[in-house]
């Protein structure tokens, strides 16, 4: 355990003290696309955030090849050194994306490419267990085609999800540490060795999300941007196809007794399966919601707007912060709950809990406008808004209240929606939204994003933010 941690404190390191000097090469570079009508933040904000991120899993994994037990990783297992061909690939394709924005086919087919890549090196499914069955051996065919799937779905489900600051991070960083509990609990209470390399990704894939996460919060000064939603998602597949496909159930005793029993003790093998469903069930079905809403106004399912599940929360009136908050909850719930559940799959206790969380997530998000009251003596740790001084300067004559700051948010996301549909039917492109934010709205600029590198004039150059496209 001492040595997984080592490795995952090193990739945190390097990855935070990397973002730094690669968030300044962004902006020398251009990486810096202008503000969509779909996005959220207000200021254009450097990406290429997965450069700083890839640099520090290879850090990881170097230090991890040096230590005395996780040494035997890298000699009895080539799935270490199939997992950096394959990240360095889609990496690659993530960091030409977010400077030129390479078309979605040219992406997916770098996908495809970069999985084959981890099956020709060994990172294969190789059987499925299967309850009351037993283990079922895939022919060579199925399971590069199993694998292939898994890895493109959940890449593009991380991609996906990546639409808020800190998002994508913090909830790959809570479905990894559920996974590096379940892969460890698999390789030193059963001693299975195939189950190792698992628990190395699950830490390296933690300490790049940990060591991200401080530059992404909100307001966010530096986006992953593709480079980074692709690779951290690549780690994640990876992990999941290494415990479930070469790990042995035979090894473990599962088939013993009865078939009731059976299925009771192969819960714990189908849980890789279902822990990168903690990234996937969120965006899949905002994503299923999606397609359907376009294609009943008859636009194309490919189109961009605004009416995504991260979008609809702002709209209702969370915060940027609580948004995020709300989506690691679920994400922390389905993971950890799913985690808990095969430790014990019998036990009640554990549904029960898992229906009483969901219901008080139920209930925070419709509490929109909830402001909870800290006590004084916690004051000095928690953010500004939440002290009473500042709530009562919030809330001071000519001060805007959180009811007219929501109003004019929303009023400038309407306008920006039309922007979008006159440009859609043919009309003239609208030069900027009808009805722009008021400039006396106080903290209405720092609603949706932050100033990606200090004064606005030093960046914009000219160019303005509010534009549709």
């Amino acid at each position: 355990m001492r040595e997984y941690l080592l490795t995952l404190c090193i990739t945190a390191a390097v990855t935070y003290l990397l973002t730094g000097p690669v968030r300044k090469f962004a902006i020398v570079a251009g990486a810096m696309p202008e503000i969509r009508a779909r996005d959220v933040h207000r200021e254009p904000t450097p990406r290429l955030g997965g450069i700083a991120m890839f640099f520090g899993m290879c850090a990881g994994l170097l230090v991890a090849d040096h230590l005395t037990n996780l040494n035997e990783v890298f000699e009895k297992s080539n799935e270490p050194r199939a997992l950096l061909s394959g990240a360095a690939l889609i990496w690659l394709i993530g960091v030409l994306d977010d400077k030129f924005e390479i078309d979605a086919l040219i992406k997916l087919g770098g996908q495809m490419i970069a999985a084959g890549v981890m099956v020709m090196q060994g990172l294969t499914i190789l059987w499925l267990p299967v309850p009351g069955v037993g283990t079922v051996a895939l022919t060579q065919w199925q399971g590069t085609l199993l694998t292939v799937a898994l890895v493109v779905i959940t890449i593009n489900a991380v991609n996906f999800v990546d639409g808020l600051d800190g998002l994508a991070a913090g909830m790959v960083c809570i479905a990894a540490a559920a996974f590096f509990m379940y892969a460890y609990r698999i390789w030193y209470s059963y001693g299975i060795e195939a189950a190792a390399p698992a628990t190395l990704f699950a830490a390296v894939l933690m300490g790049m999300c940990l060591g991200f996460l401080p530059h992404n919060m909100h307001p966010a000064r530096i986006f992953m941007g593709d480079s980074g939603s692709m690779l951290i998602g690549l780690v994640l597949a990876a992990g999941a196809i290494s415990v479930t496909g070469q790990v042995d159930p035979d090894v473990m005793n599962l088939f013993a007794g009865s078939e009731r029993n059976a299925v009771h003790q192969m819960v714990p093998v189908y849980i890789p399966l279902l822990l990168p469903l903690t990234i996937i069930a969120i965006p899949a079905s905002d994503f299923v919601f999606a397609v359907v809403r376009r294609t009943w106004r008859g636009q194309s399912p490919f189109a961009a707007d605004r009416g995504h599940l991260h979008h609809r929360l702002l709209q209702i009136g969370h915060s940027h912060s609580r948004a995020v908050l709300i989506m690691y909850f679920w994400a922390a719930l389905i993971g950890f709950g799913a985690l808990a559940y095969s430790v014990n799959s019998a036990s009640m206790w554990i549904v029960l809990g898992i229906v009483v969380l969901s219901f008080i997530g139920l209930v925070l998000l419709l509490l929109p406008r909830f402001t909870p009251r800290t006590p004084r003596w916690a004051e000095a740790f928690v953010p500004p808004r939440y002290r009473r001084a500042g709530r009562r300067a919030a809330m001071a004559p000519g001060a805007a209240t959180p009811a007219a700051v929501g109003a004019a948010v929303r009023e400038a996301q309407g306008a920006a929606e039309a922007c979008e549909a006159a440009e859609a039917h043919g009309a003239e492109t609208a030069r900027e939204p009808s009805a722009p934010i008021a400039a006396g709205v106080a903290g209405v600029a720092g609603v949706n994003g932050a100033t990606a590198v200090g004064p606005r004039s030093r960046v914009l150059d000219g160019r303005r933010a509010g534009t549709s496209r």
